[in-house]
C-alpha cells in the first residue's frame, strides 16, 4: 500500500499538538518519509477515541441475547460515530443474560474483532438507593459465584470493566478483582467518602458517570463525588450539557487530570429511533435526551466528537479535550502502550475533527470508513 502523508490538519498524538503532516503506511503510522498526499480541511487529527461507556447501538441495546456478530456490528456503528474503540456495556440484568454476554465476548475476543477492547458490566451490584435507570428488581450484592464468574471472564477478555457499589461488594472482593486486572470503577453508590476510600484502597481505580448517581459533594460529608476528584483515580465524564451543569464540568476539570469523556450511548446511537425498551420499561428519546416515562435520565444521545465540542465551548484546550477521548481512556485501561496515540508502529485509527468538533473522518487501520 502507498503510505499517505496527512496534511492540513494540525496532530494530536495523545500527548501533544503537532504541526503534521503525519505519515501512515500498511495501516500504521510511520516516522517521516515520503508518500501520497491526503489533504485535510483544518481542525485536528487525533487518535481514534474510545468509549468505554457503550450501552448499545443501531436500535438495539446490548443484552443477553448478543452474540460476537452482533459486538462486530455494534463496534462497527460506533466506529463510524468516532469511536474506533469500545467497551460494550451490559447494564444490570439477569445473571443468565450476564453470563451470555461474557461468552460473547470472549468469543469476540477470540475473532479478534476490530474495535473491540473488552466488556464494561454497569451492574448488578450496585446500590439501590442510586439505582437511576437500573432495574432495582435486579440489583444485589455479589457472591462467591459471581467473583469466580468475573475472575474467569476476564482471563478470557482483552479488558473488563465492572462498575459497583461498596454497598454490594466488599474490600475483600474488590481486591481480588483488581489483583487479576479488572478495572473496579465506583458507581451508582451512595456511600460515604470514608467507604469510598476504603473501595479505592483496596484496587477500585475509575469512578462511573461522575456526578451522575452518585453521593454529592458536600462541604461535611464529600461523598464519592470528592473521592473520585481528590483520589488518583479516573472518572468518566457524560459531557452533553444535560447529565452535569456546565460549572460542575469546570469545578472537576480543576480538581483532576483523570477525568475521560464517555457517550454512555444507548440503543438510538446510529439510528433514528424515537424509543426503546431497557428491561421491559419504556425509554423517550426527546430532543438530545433519553428518559423513562417518569423522566428519570436512562443513558445519553451523545457521540464522543459532540461530547469534545461540549468541552472545546467551555474553553478546554484542544489537547486536553482530544486527550479526554483518546489517551486518558487507554491509560484508564492500563493499555496506553496500544491504544490513545498516533505514534510510530500504532495502528493508524484516527479521527478529524473540525475546529468545533464536529466529525468530518474516521479511519481505522488506516483504512476510512467515513
Amino acid at each position: 500500500m502507498t503510505a499517505q502523508l496527512f496534511t492540513g490538519a494540525s496532530v494530536f498524538d495523545g500527548t501533544r499538538m503537532l504541526p503534521g503532516p503525519l505519515r501512515v503506511e500498511d495501516g500504521t503510522v510511520t516516522g517521516p518519509g515520503p508518500g501520497a498526499a491526503v489533504r485535510l480541511d483544518g481542525g485536528f487529527l487525533a487518535p481514534g477515541f474510545l468509549d468505554l461507556q457503550v450501552n448499545g447501538a443501531g436500535g438495539r441495546m446490548l443484552d443477553g441475547s448478543c452474540t460476537a456478530d452482533w459486538l462486530a456490528g455494534m463496534c462497527d456503528i460506533h466506529a463510524g460515530l468516532g469511536a474506533t474503540g469500545i467497551l460494550p456495556t451490559l447494564i444490570t440484568d439477569t445473571p443468565e443474560a450476564t453470563a451470555r454476554v461474557l461468552a460473547a465476548g470472549a468469543e469476540a475476543a477470540r475473532r479478534g474483532v476490530p474495535g473491540f477492547l473488552g466488556l464494561h458490566l454497569e451492574g448488578p451490584h450496585l446500590d439501590p438507593r442510586r439505582k437511576g435507570a437500573h432495574d432495582p428488581a435486579l440489583i444485589r450484592p455479589m457472591t462467591e459465584a459471581d467473583l469466580l464468574a468475573l475472575l474467569e471472564a476476564r482471563a478470557r477478555l482483552p479488558s473488563l470493566m465492572v462498575t459497583l457499589a461498596p454497598a454490594s461488594a466488599t474490600a475483600g472482593q474488590i481486591a481480588r478483582l483488581a489483583g487479576a486486572g479488572v478495572i473496579v470503577s465506583l458507581g451508582h453508590s451512595d456511600c460515604s467518602h470514608a467507604e469510598a476510600e476504603v473501595a479505592i484502597a483496596a484496587g477500585a481505580s475509575c469512578a462511573t458517570h461522575l456526578f451522575n448517581a452518585m453521593s454529592q459533594l458536600g462541604n461535611r460529608e464529600p461523598g464519592l463525588v470528592g473521592a473520585a476528584l481528590t483520589s488518583p483515580i479516573h472518572a468518566g465524564l457524560i459531557a452533553d450539557g444535560i447529565h452535569v451543569a456546565a460549572p460542575a464540568i469546570r469545578i472537576a476539570m480543576a480538581a483532576s487530570n483523570r477525568l475521560f469523556l464517555v457517550s454512555d450511548a444507548m440503543a438510538p446511537a446510529g439510528s433514528d429511533i424515537t424509543e426503546f425498551t431497557l428491561n421491559g420499561r419504556r425509554i423517550l428519546r426527546r430532543d438530545g435526551r433519553l428518559t423513562l416515562e417518569d423522566g428519570t435520565l436512562a443513558g445519553a444521545d451523545l457521540t464522543l466528537p459532540q461530547a469534545v465540542g461540549m468541552m472545546l465551548r467551555l474553553g478546554t484546550p484542544p489537547e486536553v479535550a482530544l486527550a479526554m477521548a483518546s489517551s486518558r481512556p487507554a491509560a484508564c485501561l492500563g493499555r496506553s502502550d496500544r491504544l490513545g496515540h498516533l505514534l510510530p508502529g500504532r495502528a493508524a485509527d484516527m479521527v478529524h475533527l473540525g475546529p468545533d468538533g464536529s466529525l468530518r473522518g474516521v479511519w481505522r487501520g488506516g483504512e476510512r470508513l467515513r
